[in-house]
């Protein structure tokens, strides 16, 4: 039998059925994934071959993935060696942000938008709690909006208890499988349980010590909002350290970096001091965003991407 994936704990997976019903399954024990280095093999979203436990007529075995279009993957915050996989077969990846209770670093932004870009998958940022914003906040944001734009990438401002603002994002999911990913209390399951009845996500107050988000969500969980639109809810992220990306391709996940590559005096050029640099030059003359050029830096130092 064939279904996708829609909740792992960890030791067991829900999965849809193409007959609509959902079963609980395990791995097969010893099930391997082409010498990937991940913490879990099998993911949300998804698309695996189950049987029936042979000795059960209840439990089922996951026995094969299909291969995956893309997916989202970070270096695990345990085992630094390996990757964790936070879903798969995405098409449109969300980064829920706030700049105020608690702040979303540009940093941390670029970080979820170069790990997108490495996998072909088109990401959206979504500025959440504006009914939060004081002036200062609100032309911070539309100023950020105007330099991602100008990038190529898509933003939505809005509130989780604007009905309008509700019915664009829903809009902009129609039809598809979309990854929700972001800090602890930026307001992700929130924003869940508005777009339908069916999402029950607990939320919580985010914490008055140094405005941290209080983590609500514990595994990654695929809901179907309408018929074939997909959302994929998953834990908050403190960190987002990148994973299979070498130093020498990063500045191939910038789109605004991508396309001046080949104009660099050296064609190793690291972007960094190197004299005859397009990109530097481009920078200098304002064709490339300070604050994302500094995202390279940090990314390609691998500093601590929790700025």
């Amino acid at each position: 039998m064939k279904g996708r994936v829609i909740k792992s704990t960890g030791s067991w997976y829900s999965v849809l059925l193409e007959n609509e019903a959902v079963v609980n399954c395990r791995l097969r024990g010893k099930f391997k994934l082409d010498k990937q280095k991940v913490t879990n093999p099998v993911t949300v979203g998804d698309w695996v071959e189950i049987l029936v436990e042979p000795s059960s007529d209840t439990e089922h075995i996951i026995t094969d993935i299909y291969p995956r279009d893309n997916y989202i993957i970070r270096k695990s915050p345990k085992k630094m060696a390996y990757g964790h996989l936070l879903a798969s077969n995405i098409d449109l990846a969300v980064l829920v942000a706030s700049v105020v209770y608690p702040k979303t670093s540009t940093g941390f932004i670029d970080r979820f938008l170069v790990t997108a870009e490495a996998y072909r998958i088109p990401s959206l940022i979504l500025f959440n709690k504006k009914d939060l914003w004081d002036d200062e906040a609100r032309s911070f944001v539309e100023e950020m909006v105007e330099t991602y734009k100008s990038i190529g990438y898509s933003s939505l401002i809005m509130s989780s208890f604007d009905d309008v603002d509700i019915k664009k994002l829903r809009e902009v999911l129609h039809g598809k499988t979309s990854l929700f990913s972001g800090h602890s209390g930026v307001g992700k399951s929130t924003l869940l349980n508005k777009l339908t009845g069916n999402i029950t996500q607990k939320t919580q107050e985010v914490s008055d010590f140094a405005n941290k988000g209080v983590h609500t969500t514990t595994f990654a969980e695929m809901f179907e909002i309408e018929k074939n639109t997909f959302v994929i809810d998953t834990p908050g992220i403190k960190e987002l350290a990148l994973a299979e990306i070498e130093e020498e391709e990063l500045s191939h996940y910038f789109p605004e970096m991508r396309e001046l590559i080949g104009q660099c005096k050296y064609h190793n050029c690291t972007h960094t001091h190197e004299p005859g640099c397009a990109i530097v030059e481009a920078l200098n003359n304002g064709k490339v965003p300070a604050s994302r050029y500094n995202s390279y830096l940090s990314m390609y130092d691998d500093e601590d991407n929790r700025r």
